[in-house]
């Protein structure tokens, strides 16, 4: 009997300290990024729309264990979601070794981007979801759009990204460096033409380190042309005034955001 007890106390000692040490991993070497507040989460994804649109949307919220679900159904065509693997994630050829829990990227689609451009956030949730290692989810996101499996916007349309944060890749096409800012924009559907075709800007190096010392991108006339093919997009940077008066709308949604990770904060201008 003592033997028996022995063995049944040694094996619960030896699972509790496995166990023990499965949750002191670090965050980087598991597929689970931490929910949002519901109402805070689906407060930002909002904070994407312009006023007109945010009551008539269908939200987005991510559930960590399966991906995004809709949270509350619209009627205008309009849909919004917070992605926590934003579709940055997959230019460029730098290696996607962990996923991230910081990044935050409020992002909206009329319906045209609903049923093409949305379904790589959509994808990339699930399959991060059911564990999928970032570097095949990264592998296997760039050869479908190498197979055509994510189609171009069937029509021209518009995806508002007006939120007063985000968190996300700082030059995407060449490193993994992130970066908080606040650029509230508008990005109109470009599928498959190149900044010298619509003579767009190109972010210089000069731009990229106003980024990242001030968090934004400097105003600028002239329209920038975002991940060339057939997800391409065309992004109009709002005015000084227009994005002062957006932060100021959502400043206690700042602070909360804020006070959740210290990432979140915006920088000091």
């Amino acid at each position: 009997m003592r033997s028996t007890q022995a063995i049944v106390l040694t094996m619960g000692l030896l699972f509790s300290v496995a166990a023990s040490a499965q949750n002191k991993q670090p965050a980087g070497n598991t597929h689970r990024v931490d929910s949002l507040p519901r109402d805070l989460e689906v407060q930002l994804a909002l904070s994407a729309l312009p006023p007109h649109l945010r009551d008539g949307a269908t939200v987005y919220v991510l559930t960590p264990d399966k991906g995004f679900e809709v949270a509350r159904k619209g009627t205008n065509g309009f849909h919004t979601l917070v992605a926590r693997t934003g579709d940055d994630t997959f230019r460029g050829k730098w290696p996607f070794s962990k996923y991230r829990d910081d990044i935050l990227y409020p992002v909206s689609f009329d319906q045209a981007g609903a049923e093409a451009n949305m379904k790589v956030f959509l994808d990339a949730a699930e399959m991060q979801a059911k564990g999928t290692p970032p570097q095949e989810l990264k592998r296997l996101i760039q050869e479908r759009f190498k197979t055509n499996y994510y189609k171009a916007p069937a029509r021209p349309g518009i995806s508002y990204m007006l939120a007063p944060i985000q968190r996300t890749y700082a030059d995407p096409d060449n490193s993994g460096d992130v970066e908080t800012i606040n650029f509230p924009h508008v990005m109109t559907y470009a599928s498959n033409v190149s900044a010298e075709d619509v003579g767009a800007a190109t972010v210089t190096p000069e731009e990229g380190q106003h980024l990242m010392q001030h968090g934004r991108w400097r105003e600028t006339p002239y329209p920038q042309l975002h991940t060339p093919g057939p997800h391409g997009y065309m992004i109009h940077a709002r005015g000084k005034a227009e994005t002062e008066t957006i932060t100021k709308e959502y400043q206690p949604m700042l602070a909360r955001l804020c006070k959740l990770k210290e990432e979140w904060c915006l920088p000091l201008k």
